[in-house]
């Protein structure tokens, strides 16, 4: 699988998980906080890290020369 595919696959999957609509009328806490606001704070943590690993693979050619400082 290539780069680019990986990428849009797990943007896929997130967009696909961002409704939680099965934790819309749950009341259960976690951490203090309802398991719905919990879960979107898990979720933007994964989708922070997705989006780096999308950027960092398709920002630059895979045969580029690291820069030097």
């Amino acid at each position: 699988m290539t780069r680019g595919r990986l990428a849009a696959l797990g943007l896929l999957v997130l967009f696909l998980l961002h409704n939680d609509l099965w934790w819309w009328r749950d009341a259960t806490l976690v951490g203090g906080l309802p398991i719905g606001l919990a879960y979107h704070v898990l979720f933007c943590l994964v989708t922070a890290a997705v989006l780096a690993f999308a950027a960092s693979r398709l920002s630059a050619p895979g045969d580029a020369a690291p820069c030097e400082r």
